[in-house]
């Protein structure tokens, strides 16, 4: 299923100059329609050096949890051509992946990077010491999402396959069916069904599963302790963690992609241009100007 279409058409709308963005820790990724890429925000470990990129058709950005000390992190980026690029913090190698053929899908979790090849197949690099990257023997699957600690893959039949770190049953989700999407945050796991519902399982704190009313979903994100939806009328829903206001998209409207990081949030409206809210420390919400 090309998901990107079925929004738009549940949408109405025309296809956005940014066509995908994805979030960090500290910095924000924005994927122009002509395949170029910006970025604003933290860049002490080069994670925002994209500005060379070219044919990009996908983007993520590695997040890491707010109690973490430190905002290093990295970016990723698809090409049309199946092959991916990488930059930032590669302290467990999260970044060597040019040697990566007929990819189709990425993500960046804490200090690793998730390949979804056309085969159905899945691999990744980076720290491994809770196998979340133990994902050899995978098979079948159509989407990867990467959390902190553990990594969650959607099977062709709808169902979901997680590795990791399962301290707070963020990798129980045997029982789902029927899924389109799954995104992975800290220590939980979000999937949005075909009927627009949305399941949550791990850790609750802050209320950041408490899904199971929402409706007419189209899209989900998962940011570390907080959980995004996109409604078919194009306005967002948010519940779990808001010290920073990364919540607050109750006024949102006309959007198209939605995306979550630690602290921040954003959206892309059907103009193209984009909207933050969160956590703005190191300029990751400073996305005003973006709008060709």
């Amino acid at each position: 299923m090309d998901y990107t279409s079925s929004i738009e058409a549940a949408l109405k709308v025309k296809r956005p100059k940014y066509t995908a963005i994805a979030a960090g820790r500290r910095h924000t990724i924005g994927l122009r329609l002509d395949g170029t890429v910006t970025a604003v925000g933290d860049h002490k470990v080069g994670q925002c050096d994209v500005s060379g990129w070219r044919d990009i058709v996908a983007v993520a950005a590695g997040n890491v949890h707010m109690a973490t000390n430190t905002g290093n992190s990295h970016t990723i980026g698809l090409t049309s051509h199946g092959t991916v690029v990488a930059v930032g913090w590669n302290i467990h190698d999260q970044c060597e992946v040019y040697d990566w053929q007929d990819i189709v899908a990425i993500a960046a979790g804490w200090r690793r990077t998730v390949g979804l090849k056309s085969d159905g197949t899945v691999i990744a690099v980076g720290r491994n010491n809770e196998g979340q990257c133990a994902v050899s023997n995978w098979r079948d699957m159509v989407a990867v999402a990467a959390g902190d600690w553990h990594t969650a893959g959607l099977k062709s039949d709808g169902t979901v396959t997680i590795v990791g770190n399962n301290q707070y049953g963020q990798c129980e989700v045997s029982g789902w069916s029927d899924i389109v999407e799954v995104a992975a945050g800290y220590l939980h796991t979000v999937g949005l069904t075909s009927g627009g519902t949305v399941v949550a399982v791990g850790g609750n704190k802050h209320g950041q599963c408490e899904v199971s009313d929402w409706r007419a979903m189209v899209a989900i994100a998962a940011g570390s302790n907080h959980t995004i939806g996109l409604q078919s009328d194009g306005t967002v829903v948010a519940v779990g963690w808001n010290k920073f206001d990364q919540c607050n998209v109750g006024d949102w409207s006309d959007i198209v992609a939605i995306a979550a990081g630690c602290a921040h949030t954003l959206g892309i409206k059907s103009d193209g241009t984009v909207v933050a809210v969160g956590d703005n420390e190191y300029g990751q919400c400073n996305v005003s100007s973006w709008c060709s």
